[in-house]
């Protein structure tokens, strides 16, 4: 591990004019490549103290030997360049999205005397128009069968062709109208890349200039009374709208655009490009990355349209392009991608319309594309079981652990505070296992408390079963009060999860039950549980299990901030390299623990917002709580009436209007509402209702 400070460059060697920077390791290979306005003030970000930095920042500082730069004139030349460079140098360090060379395209070879359409795949070459991408092959091959009854252009391979020419027979498709057959002469070279060129223009969009011309063609046979021609050309004008249909109509302007949504979380990110070409949507594909560097939303729009654009020019750079989210440098890409257009492109955020509706099916796309990968990646037997002994062998623990249970906690200012438990076993979530908790033996926000408490609980229960069963010898002494059996110990809705169903229904007797058949709550120990936090989290919880008499748990936490894994008594933790398994799934757990704590939480304070000091009374309907805030018109007014003025309402006898009084008395006075922009405190609506 190299020390910064020792290749760090004398401030004045850098100069303060746009650029591209590289940083090379021990071995001179590049592994990281960036581009800046000012170059002073971009490699003096990275030279500061280490602590300061992003931990997938100070990984790459601390990799590197020595950085180099090379000066540009403007910032469009150092977008180019730092383009250029990443092809070239492929460094460690830069995301890359994976190429999606499995992606098939319609291309038609321009550069060739007589173009040919076909499905190609892998990497783009010169002379070639290209179409797509498709999601299928076979999707390519429809759309050409119903375009060549319009535009008969050759699809055969070179060898057909020249076998065609030198036996002077067409193939099939020249005998049945579906290619010009220019192999034997029928057109000449001139005519048949017309035809070429025809074809391109209908799958770039402009569609309507061809079908009204057949359409009008069309009527002229009749005219003419050549019915054999007015249907053929009729069928024709039905296959090309047949052909148009395979992709639906988006946009209503018939806009040329490329929309490209991003969805990620700490570690990936997932890009989907939807390609609308005359308001229809023509393409679309995606890429997955690692976040191997330390990039925004912004940064990743900017490393896709690097890679989506670089090699292309033209029209294969749309007139518009639609980002969630705009790059560092706006100016620049829009500059440098009407260069690779040849004319002005929009880099914009839709904001409203259709735009924005179709954005957010893109943004959907990549959202799901994004948990499919995960999903995928989690559900790979060999992956699952290599990340249990990975974390095993990090923790230092006898065996894999199959079982995992990870507790966060969640409030909002101290308020609502709340815990989940989450399971998974096998590496995979048992969601039927998760349990939920409310935080009862102390108010206010104190997260160490709090895990030790639920800890605690947990774990107390699991002593219940035990001893209920029979499962154990001898009763251990624990330092903490362990409850009768059948003591409840939870809040009242932490015995299952409500609002998660389990992924599949337990096989029958496939785990502990109680006598009525119902499963046991806390039944199942874990090889290791997981808090989410850092040293005073796992100490908690270690305390917690030691109280209790437990000793054979092994315990750790994961700090979010940096990704550490913290084990108990020990000053230092534990790094696992960003590529582990382990690592990953224990992010997995988590993330998870933290999902269904501040669903919990959130669900709690939703339901405390919608309450109401009138719920206190013992009798009093919905309607009637209506009627009353009707009348008085707020909570507030309805507290300075009388009973006889309460008894005034409809529907509201003397013995509620005293119940009503006497909850409205008993509960505090609201804190003044505070203007956060000015300070001053505002008095409350006597028109509204503060419930």
């Amino acid at each position: 591990m190299a020390d910064p400070s020792s290749y760090r460059p004398k401030p004045g060697q850098i100069p303060d004019s746009p650029g591209v920077y590289k940083f090379r390791d021990e071995h001179r290979r590049v592994i990281y490549v960036g581009k800046a306005k000012n170059l002073r003030q971009r490699l003096a970000n990275y030279f500061q103290d280490l602590a300061a930095l992003h931990p997938r920042t100070r990984t790459m500082v601390t990799t590197a030997a020595s950085v180099e730069w090379t000066v540009v004139s403007t910032e469009v030349e150092a977008l180019q360049l730092e383009y250029s460079w990443i092809k070239e140098f492929d460094p460690r360090f830069n995301v890359k999205y994976r190429d999606d060379k499995s992606y098939p395209y319609l291309a038609v070879t321009l550069d060739e005397e007589f173009p040919r359409v076909q499905v190609m795949r892998g990497a783009k070459k010169k002379g070639v128009r290209y179409f797509g991408p498709y999601g299928h092959a076979w999707a390519i091959r429809e759309t050409v069968d119903l375009m060549l009854r319009v535009f008969p252009v050759r699809t055969c391979s070179a060898g057909v062709f020249r076998n065609a020419a030198r036996t002077g027979r067409p193939c099939l498709l020249g005998y049945i109208g579906k290619c010009s057959a220019p192999c034997v002469g029928r057109v000449t070279p001139e005519e048949h890349r017309e035809l070429a060129d025809d074809f391109c223009d209908f799958m770039a969009g402009r569609t309507g200039t061809y079908i009204r011309r057949l359409e009008k063609d069309m009527m002229a046979a009749a005219e003419e009374m050549e019915y054999e021609r007015a249907a053929r050309l009729r069928d024709d004008v039905e296959a090309l709208k047949r052909a148009m249909e395979k992709s639906a109509v988006v946009l209503a302007d018939a806009t040329d655009a490329d929309l490209i949504a991003v969805a990620e979380d700490e570690l990936e990110a997932a890009v989907q490009i939807f390609h609308v070409r005359g308001g229809r949507v023509r393409g679309q594909r995606g890429w997955v990355t690692d976040k191997v560097e330390n990039v925004d939303t912004s940064g990743l729009v900017e490393h896709a349209l690097q890679q989506l654009y670089g090699e292309e020019t033209g029209d294969s750079v749309p007139k518009e392009v639609l980002v969630p989210a705009l790059p560092e440098d706006p100016d620049a890409v829009s500059q440098w991608l009407a260069g690779r257009r040849g004319s002005q492109v929009s880099l914009r955020i839709p904001q409203r319309g259709d735009k924005k509706d179709l954005m957010a099916t893109v943004q959907r796309n990549a959202q799901q594309a994004l948990g499919l990968h995960k999903t995928k990646r989690a559900s790979d037997l060999t992956t699952r079981s290599r990340a249990l002994e990975e974390i095993a062998e990090a923790l230092g623990l006898d065996t894999a652990p199959l079982r995992i249970e990870c507790f966060d906690i969640s409030h909002l200012q101290g308020d609502d505070v709340v815990a989940s438990m989450v399971v998974f076993e096998d590496g995979l979530a048992r969601k039927s296992e998760y349990r939920r908790f409310q935080i009862k033996g102390f108010e206010g926000q104190d997260d160490v408390r709090s895990m030790h408490e639920v800890i605690g609980r947990r774990f107390k229960r699991y002593l219940q079963e035990k001893e209920r069963t029979g499962e154990w010898e001898e009763t251990p002494a624990p330092t903490g009060p362990v409850p009768a059996p059948g003591a409840d110990t939870t809040a009242p809705d932490t015995a299952s999860d409500t609002t998660t169903a389990p992924d599949t229904a337990p096989e029958p007797d496939a785990e502990p039950r109680e006598d009525d058949g119902r499963p046991k709550r806390f039944a199942y120990p874990p090889q290791l549980v997981v808090v989410d936090g850092g040293q005073p989290q796992v100490a908690a919880a270690k305390r917690a299990l030691d109280e209790l008499g437990i000793d054979d748990i092994a315990v750790c936490g994961l700090a979010k901030r940096l990704e550490e894994v913290w084990l108990p008594e020990d000053d230092d933790p534990v790094v696992l390299p960003r590529s582990s398994e382990g690592l990953y799934l224990l992010q997995r757990v988590r993330d998870e623990a933290h999902r269904f704590a501040i669903t919990y939480q959130r669900a709690k304070r939703a339901k405390r917002i919608r309450s109401s000091p009138l719920d206190a009374v013992a009798g009093l309907g919905e309607t009637r709580k209506q009627a009353l805030i009707k009348h008085f018109g707020s909570v507030k007014k309805l507290k300075q009436a009388t009973i006889d003025e309460i008894c005034e309402v409809p529907g509201i006898g003397r013995r509620t209007a005293e119940s009503v009084a006497v909850a409205l008395a008993s509960t505090a006075p609201a804190a003044p509402a505070v203007n956060t922009a000015t300070g001053e405190i505002m008095e409350e609506n006597d028109g509204g209702s503060t419930t």
